[in-house]
C-alpha cells in the first residue's frame, strides 16, 4: 500500500458513510494520473483502497499544477479533473472529494484542538490557492500592460505607409545628391 492509499484509508476509518459509498463500487479499479506519475488502486468490499493490478475502470487525470487548486477548492472537481471511464464511480469520488476539507479540519482538530486545527486548515487552503491567485493576477496585469502598450505599437498599414514615405524620401535625397554632383562638375 502506498502513502496516499494509507492516508485515504485512515481518513475513511471513522467515516462509515464514506466507506459505504466506496463499497458500492467494490472490485472496481481507479487509476490516478498526476503528470508523469500514476497509481492504480482497487476498492475492496469494506470501501478501502488497496493496490490494483487490473485494467482501470476509471482513469482520473489532473495536472500537477492544478492539484493545489483542487485541494484548496474541491468543488472545482469537474473543472480540474478529467475522468474517463465508469461515470458512477467518478460521481462518487467527486462527491467524496467535496468532504476533503472537512476530513482535514477534523484531523487537525483532533491533533491540535478545534480552534488551532480550524485556523491551520484555513491557512492551508489559502496557501494552496496562492499559485492560482498569483497566476490570475499576473495574467490580469499582463493583459492590462499589453492593452496599454498596444497604443504605442505601429499597425501594419501605418508601417507600410511609413516605409513608402522613407522610400520616397530616399529617392528624393538620391535625386538631390545627383543634382549637387552635377552642379559641382
Amino acid at each position: 500500500m502506498n502513502l496516499a492509499e494509507d492516508a485515504i484509508n485512515r481518513a475513511l476509518e471513522s467515516e462509515s458513510w464514506a466507506r459505504e459509498k466506496l463499497a458500492a463500487h467494490a472490485g472496481r479499479t481507479v487509476r490516478l494520473v498526476v503528470g508523469p506519475m500514476s497509481r492504480t488502486s482497487a476498492i475492496d468490499a469494506d470501501g478501502r483502497l488497496g493496490p490494483g493490478d487490473a485494467s482501470p475502470d476509471l482513469t482520473l487525470t489532473i495536472s500537477p499544477l492544478r492539484l493545489p487548486a483542487l485541494l484548496a477548492r474541491p468543488e472545482r472537481w469537474s473543472e480540474l479533473v478529467a475522468a474517463e471511464g465508469d461515470a458512477a464511480l467518478a460521481a462518487t469520488l467527486a462527491e467524496l472529494a467535496l468532504t476533503l476539507p472537512w476530513f482535514v479540519e477534523q484531523t487537525l482538530a483532533r491533533v491540535l484542538g478545534p480552534i488551532a486545527g480550524q485556523q491551520i486548515a484555513d491557512a492551508g487552503r489559502r496557501l494552496l490557492a496562492l499559485p492560482e491567485y498569483v497566476a490570475q493576477r499576473f495574467g490580469d496585469s499582463l493583459g492590462r500592460y499589453v492593452a496599454d502598450e498596444a497604443q504605442l505599437v505601429v499597425g501594419t498599414e501605418e508601417a507600410r505607409a511609413f516605409a513608402a514615405e522613407v522610400a520616397t524620401m530616399s529617392a528624393r535625397v538620391d535625386a538631390l545628391a545627383a543634382r549637387i554632383e552635377a552642379l559641382e562638375k
